[in-house]
């Protein structure tokens, strides 16, 4: 326990540089039993560290540990909560839950046998934390770290400290709100920088080998996220790997299934399966009519995205046009908050009701359909500015 401490100690003293994330705010840190998921890379430690320094600095009653540690290989974590409850503490902060084999059970037990405890924990996004999971359904709160929107990524390297704005006061006050940004700093000139390197805030430490570490997660995360969860045999990762790759070199597409298990040498159904990790994973969209792939999971989606721009401009840089790039900023930043589907009439609808496309400084808006223009700072009528939409968190 006093090594565990020591460490905990010794993290909190870090002098390293963050950035402070909107999903701080957004969490009710009186539950019981909170998951942070998100993808390798994304600042998930970080994030749990300086939620600590916020409101548990001088605390003796919270601690965290890595589950990395070889200790929690002969320890269970309901023992090891057991005797930091009986020492006074109240909370015990759990970073990469999927690391320890019986987390389920014991996090459960903890629950029932310390209840006066609170535990927050990490996990993969691929992880099913309730999903079918009796143990956790209806007690773990789960909420997901993103990575950085352009607002948060504007505010750290220009020094501003722009709100969020709800996707309707976008709609309403767009010319307003931008006029508001671009008399403080100009967001294109950081805009094509984001695009590339600014999703994801390891750019703060090491900018020369922002994509180098980024494969690097995506590469761990397909040997060992995706495998481990879904029990893919590792003799199968060239073919997951490869329809990666077809979809980062093609997208946005509607998908040929047919054709992409000829070209990944599987069966239909095992390349729908690929694509439900894949986008579990964080590592793709899937665009469906109805907005939600989730209702029928071996439904064909509509159309095809990675993740996010920087994503594809990492495994395909060869595939970025401004116009996919776009898109897939907007589906990016759009559809953290907002139902996203397709539509016969625009690119995209939100949330059943708004239809957007989205094209370069050219795009007008027609009809009940909004343009998302790129390469202009301030709007007119229903052509939005492309950037603003990173302002919805």
């Amino acid at each position: 326990m006093d090594f565990f401490q020591q460490v905990h100690r010794s993290l909190l003293d870090s002098p390293k540089e963050t950035i402070s994330r909107e999903l701080m705010d957004s969490i009710d840190w009186e539950d019981k039993l909170i998951c942070i998921k998100g993808f390798r890379g994304v600042g998930k430690t970080t994030f749990l560290l300086d939620y600590i320094k916020k409101y548990h600095r001088d605390n003796n009653d919270v601690l965290y540990i890595n589950l990395n540690n070889f200790y929690f290989t002969k320890r269970k974590i309901s023992s090891f909560a057991d005797e930091f409850a009986k020492r006074g503490g109240k909370t015990l902060i759990l970073d990469q839950i999927q690391k320890y084999p019986e987390w389920s059970e014991d996090l459960r037990k903890c629950v029932d046998e310390i209840p006066e405890l609170q535990i927050i924990f990490t996990s993969s996004p691929v992880l099913r934390i309730t999903e079918g999971n009796p143990d956790l359904e209806g007690i773990a709160k789960i909420y997901h770290l993103e990575g950085l929107s352009f607002r948060e990524y504007l505010n750290h390297q220009a020094g501003t400290s722009f709100r969020t704005y709800s996707l309707e006061e976008i709609l309403k006050d767009h010319i307003k709100i931008a006029q508001q940004v671009v008399n403080e700093v100009r967001p294109l000139a950081y805009f094509d920088d984001y695009m590339k390197n600014g999703y994801f805030p390891y750019f703060m430490d090491a900018p020369n080998f922002y994509t180098n570490k980024l494969l690097k997660n995506v590469n761990l995360a397909l040997e060992i996220d995706v495998p481990y969860i879904n029990q893919i045999e590792f003799k199968y990762l060239p073919k997951l790997r490869k329809l990666l790759h077809i979809i980062a070199s093609e997208t946005p597409f509607t998908p040929n299934v047919s054709k992409l298990a000829a070209s990944v040498e599987t069966s239909r159904a095992t390349v729908m399966n690929y694509l439900r990790y894949l986008k579990n994973a964080r590592l793709i969209n899937l665009l469906y009519s109805n907005g939600n792939g989730d209702d029928d999971q071996m439904k064909k989606p509509d159309q095809v995205y990675m993740h996010d721009t920087n994503l594809l401009h990492a495994i395909a840089p060869n595939n970025n046009d401004n116009l996919t790039m776009r898109r897939t900023f907007f589906y990016n930043q759009v559809g953290y908050k907002h139902q996203l589907a397709s539509s016969p009439a625009a690119d995209f609808c939100i949330d059943g009701k708004y239809k957007f496309n989205v094209g370069g400084r050219k795009l007008t808006s027609e009809g009940d359909v909004y343009a998302a223009s790129d390469v202009i700072e301030v709007g007119e009528g229903s052509k939005i500015p492309l950037w603003l939409f990173g302002f919805l968190y």
